[in-house]
């Protein structure tokens, strides 16, 4: 037996070891998405890499995307970025409610606020009257089991005024999602408080 040859061979066997290892920690990283900067008028959104930004569907929207189903069999969610829009938070959230069956309904709201201004956020489950077709036609199918997160941000800074996300669809996904909606301007839900009409 040669022992340096031994030797060299141990030591290439940790090479291939250590190499191993290096490769599946950048697969694991790689399995979390990283986040990217969506620009939407005077918003500055990030969100995760995974999420597919899509082209508005109507002029209403200045961003959209589909936010990916945890697993086969469920339905993806969509996010929708509008606004700057007008009305209270009250006639707003009349309107998110309106939205929903009231049988089963369950509603929570709470407020924060973040660098880009202060928000109400409104997490609602239940069976959802989701919109059909052109806005215009005002059509819409009952679809249960679902969740909508409301979002209404009144920035300060460029023109200023209310800005509006709305995460939508099956419970499961969009609880999948609920962390990142709130990181994606600034939100954060330890620091937020009860929102009483």
């Amino acid at each position: 037996i040669r022992f340096p040859e031994m030797i060299n061979r141990k030591r290439f066997s940790y090479l291939c070891l250590i190499l191993v290892g290096v490769a599946s920690s950048s697969l694991l990283a790689d399995d979390k998405p990283a986040a990217k900067e969506v620009k939407a008028s005077d918003l500055t959104l990030k969100v995760p890499a995974n999420w597919k930004q899509q082209q508005p569907s109507n002029n209403l929207r200045l961003a959209q995307f589909e936010i990916p189903a945890p697993k086969e069999g469920v339905e993806a969610a969509e996010l929708v970025i509008s606004g700057p829009f007008g009305g209270s938070a009250a006639q707003n959230i009349q309107r998110w409610v309106g939205q929903f069956v009231p049988e089963g309904r369950e509603a929570k709201m709470t407020e924060g606020e973040s660098k880009q201004g202060k928000y109400i956020l409104v997490d609602m489950t239940g069976t959802y009257n989701r919109s059909v077709g052109p806005p215009f036609r005002r059509q819409t199918e009952a679809v249960k089991g679902y969740r909508v997160i409301n979002v209404m941000l009144s920035v300060t800074e460029g023109r200023g005024g209310n800005y509006f996300l709305k995460l939508a669809g099956p419970e499961e996904t969009v609880k999948s999602a609920e962390n990142q909606i709130r990181s994606s301007f600034g939100g954060d839900a330890a620091k937020e408080s009860v929102y009483e009409l």
